[in-house]
């Protein structure tokens, strides 16, 4: 039988040490030259590679480490007989517990091995940490344990920082005890292709990056060309013949899809966290095994690459990366958008270290307009800074400007409309993706996050960091802006184990797009509640137009439609329908209606959203203050409806004089507009949900669907698609003259004369948006 005696017997003790240096000792080991050079590779990755601790640049960084450590340090267990390393991680059954004294033990060699710190080659932090890793080994973290809790504590959040921690320490490890705590990680993540505490459950998107990840650290630390090989397998799936490769479009599940949608947990739209995970780790498992002899030599990796641009880039916002794709991570206090969009952008970069000249060029171009404009050096480590610093310093690299466009990420029910000065972002669901998920103690007020939530950034500070400034805890749940919403009471989301994901009975969330502008709709079935309601908006240069029409309640509550919930202390102007945020932009009534405003101040704290192990927010009180804009519909309603535009950046002259939109119908049945001038770039733009046969605006549609058509400089634009995926073909009549076809999909079929119609086959298009380009003269 093995009992703790016979564990402790395999670790050798360490004589007492005096100050070494960590950076000479990383390539003084004895063994192979080639896992020396990825040793030295790795600890480059995690404590930075050369570079001047005296130089400004990494002041700050060097100073987080520093506090962080020393806090770690200052407050960790000592004493004769401990049974944990601090008191708060009592290591008495929680799982989070043994993680997170990992994560701790981490930082802490982290600042042994970082030149600049207080700490760098410090004999007694040295001393700490090795019978640290000792005592959780002895009583926690070893091959005769059992999985309790949470299995990612164990399979990945453990191991990671463990081997994090080895390579750092390697010259001070003795074999017996680098084995010892190896073979613990051997238990518990012994491949990236499968989850351990479960039978033939095979490990997909981010958690198999991850995996592959920590079997090509244990490789590397354990000096084990075959770990090397599984880890480099395991990202393409060799073991089951890449069904579940990281680098192949899925269809359904988790993964990358060719739209530029990432999914995780099946159903749940999640670019910004479990997507972002998995672009870190990959990039790091590229960037330690190329030019070794386990190189990833799959042809398929481009499909990681073009995830740059295609998946991850349209979320960027001068650095952040959006909460319209983080899931339940908008509740953490300590894992925010601006930190998501810090760990994109620096994948980005490691990533274009080893890219094809082509997509390195144009990633550092990216990666440079975004540190150039956000926070990104503000919340960097020194290996983060130290990429950062020398890229800012290339005058070669021309920093991309802000985009602009519009993204219809069917396959996860998102889109995203950027403009050089502002961004606007809409959450929508269906029985296909989750309106949200929760769990593990977190994002416990999620009600609505899917319900046709929309997020407005603006420029400057303000406009950027309004959803990283508090207001998760302190924003009025139960009124996001975008949604319409029943004003019940809600008890906290909860899931019954681990996560949960929730799905409406809808099947129409999506829209279309062309030349940048783009209509996007949602059938709202509010879950829990009769609400029923149809809601489009119409997305131009600037203005988003928002129709919501068919809005139906028998549950005798008041119903009511957000028009913007703002962090602010700005001042609010009003001129009947109209009204003015100074420093947001513009409000604009566009039908009969009473635009409802209240100021506020608001404290709640983040625990209140997010208790949970290992991500828990802190009690302190946070308070902001808020303008909220709001439509009430009354109680009951009976086919309400509403119609308004929002002017991001607009001044108050600007917004009192709005006026190139016209609604041309806001019904259950269809709801179109015509937009012309600025807000169409010159051009004249109709776009429509067509729920139902109809027509409006001198087009017509003999099947649901959603239409854009713009005119322009003597030609006509057409984009068709099937956001509810039921229709089989939709002909469209456009109501005006085309003589001449200039280019179409395969899948639209056209024909020409004074009402000019298209044929579309949407069978099994997903939500895809269908294009036509044609000529109004003959030649």
């Amino acid at each position: 039988m093995i009992t703790r005696r016979t564990l402790l017997a395999g670790v050798i003790a360490t004589p007492i040490l005096t100050r070494t240096d960590p950076a000479a000792a990383a390539g003084s080991t004895a063994g192979s030259s080639e896992f020396a050079a990825l040793r030295a590779k790795a600890v480059a990755m995690l404590a930075g590679g050369p570079f001047d601790p005296a130089d400004p640049a990494f002041a700050a960084p060097l100073g987080r480490l520093d506090a962080a450590a020393a806090g770690w340090s200052a407050a960790m267990e000592r004493a004769a007989g401990r049974t944990f390393l601090w008191a708060d991680l009592p290591l008495t059954g929680a799982s989070a517990d043994i993680a997170a004294s990992y994560q701790r033990l981490r930082t802490l060699a982290l600042a042994w091995a970082t030149k600049g710190t207080a700490r760098y080659g410090d004999a007694a932090l040295a001393e700490d940490l090795l019978a640290g890793l000792d005592l959780l080994y002895a009583r926690a973290y070893n091959e005769t344990k059992r999985e309790t809790g949470n299995w990612w504590h164990w399979e990945i959040g453990a191991p990671r920082a463990l081997m994090d921690t080895c390579l750092l320490l390697h010259d001070l490890i003795s074999p017996g005890r680098r084995a010892a705590w190896i073979r613990a990680v051997d238990r518990f993540c012994p491949n990236p292709d499968r989850r351990t505490n479960l039978t033939d459950f095979a490990e997909t998107g981010a958690n198999r990056a991850d995996k592959a990840l920590i079997v090509a650290l244990r490789g590397i630390a354990g000096e084990d060309a075959a770990k090397l090989a599984l880890a480099r397998d395991g990202l393409s799936d060799v073991r089951d013949g890449g069904r579940r490769s990281l680098f192949a479009y899925v269809s359904a599940g988790d993964g990358f899809y060719a739209d530029g949608s990432f999914v995780q947990h099946d159903v749940v739209a999640y670019t910004g966290s479990y997507g972002v995970v998995l672009l870190q780790s990959v990039s790091a498992a590229l960037g330690l095994l190329g030019g070794s002899a386990w190189e990833v030599r799959d042809p398929n990796a481009t499909v990681i690459l073009d995830a740059v641009e295609r998946t991850f880039a349209p979320w960027i916002h001068d650095g952040l990366m959006m909460d319209s794709v983080r899931g339940r991570a908008v509740a953490r206090q300590f894992g925010r958008d601006q930190h998501a969009g810090r760990d994109t952008v620096d994948a980005v970069l490691q990533l274009a270290a080893g890219a094809p000249a082509a997509y390195a060029a144009r990633f550092r171009e990216l990666a440079k307009g975004w540190v150039s404009r956000g926070r990104f050096l503000e919340l960097a480590d020194v290996p983060a800074t130290a990429r950062a610093k020398a890229l800012l310093a290339d005058r070669s690299v021309v920093a991309a400007p802000r985009p602009s466009g519009h993204h219809v990420f069917a396959a996860m029910d998102r889109i995203v409309h950027r403009r050089p000065g502002w961004s606007f972002a809409i959450s929508l669901s269906s029985r296909r993706i989750a309106m949200y998920e929760c769990g593990n103690g977190e994002n416990y007020r999620a009600w609505y996050q899917g319900d046709g939530a929309t997020y407005l950034y603006t420029d400057g500070a303000d406009g950027r960091d309004h959803y990283s400034a508090d207001y998760w805890p302190t924003v009025n749940s139960y009124r996001l802006a975008g949604t319409t919403v029943d004003t019940r009471h809600r008890d906290p989301a909860v899931s019954v184990s681990g996560t949960g994901t929730f799905r409406p009975a809808n099947a129409w969330a999506g829209g279309t797009t062309v030349d940048g502008y783009g209509v996007a709709s949602l059938d709202l079935m509010a879950a829990g509640t009769t609400l029923t309601a149809r809601k489009s908006w119409v997305c131009l240069d600037d203005a988003v137009v928002c129709l919501g029409a068919g809005i139906t309640s028998t549950d005798h509550r008041t119903v009511e439609t957000i028009v913007d919930n703002r962090g602010t202390t700005a001042r609010l102007t009003r001129h009947g329908g109209r009204a003015h945020l100074r420093g947001v932009g513009g409000y604009v009534l566009l039908a009969p209606g009473e635009l409802r405003a209240l100021s506020e101040r608001r404290t709640d704290t983040w625990r209140a959203i997010d208790d949970g192990p290992g991500t828990g927010g802190t009690a302190d009180p946070v308070a902001r203050d808020y303008v909220t804009l709001w439509l009430d519909h009354g109680s009951d309603p009976a086919g309400a409806d509403y119609a308004y535009a929002v002017l991001p950046n607009a001044g108050a002259a600007q917004t009192w004089a709005f006026d190139r939109v016209k609604v041309l119908a806001n019904t259950a049945s269809v709801q179109a507009v015509v937009a012309s001038g600025r807000s169409a770039g010159g051009g004249r733009l109709f776009a429509a949900t067509f729920w139902s046969a109809g027509a409006a605006g001198g087009v017509s549609a003999d099947a649901p669907c959603t239409v854009l058509v713009r005119q322009a400089a003597g030609r006509i634009r057409v984009a068709v698609a099937d956001p509810g995926r039921t229709v089989p073909t939709v002909r469209l009549a456009l109501g005006r003259p085309a003589h001449r076809l200039i280019r179409a999909d395969d899948s639209v079929a056209v024909t020409l004369g004074r009402n000019a119609a298209l044929t579309v086959n949407l069978s099994g298009s997903g939500g895809r948006t269908h294009t036509a380009e044609l000529a109004i003269g003959r030649t």
